[in-house]
C-alpha cells in the first residue's frame, strides 16, 4: 500500500509540472509579438500596478 501512494504522488507531481510548462509555453506564444493583444493587456495592467503603488508611495511620504 506504501508503495502504491508514492507512484500515485510522483505521477501528480509530474502532472503538474506538465501542466505548469504548457500554460508557461502558451504564455510565451500569445506575448511573443509586439501587436498582440494580449500583450497589451499585460502591459496595461502592469502600468497601471506600478502607478498605484507609486501614487501610494507618494501619499505615505506626503503624509511624514
Amino acid at each position: 500500500m506504501l508503495k502504491r501512494n508514492r507512484k500515485k504522488k510522483g505521477q501528480s507531481t509530474l502532472e503538474y509540472i506538465i501542466l505548469v510548462a504548457a500554460l508557461v509555453s502558451g504564455l510565451v506564444v500569445f506575448l511573443a509579438s509586439d501587436s498582440s493583444p494580449f500583450k497589451k493587456a499585460v502591459n496595461q495592467t502592469y502600468t497601471s500596478v506600478l502607478d498605484g503603488m507609486e501614487n501610494k508611495a507618494t501619499d505615505m511620504v506626503d503624509s511624514w
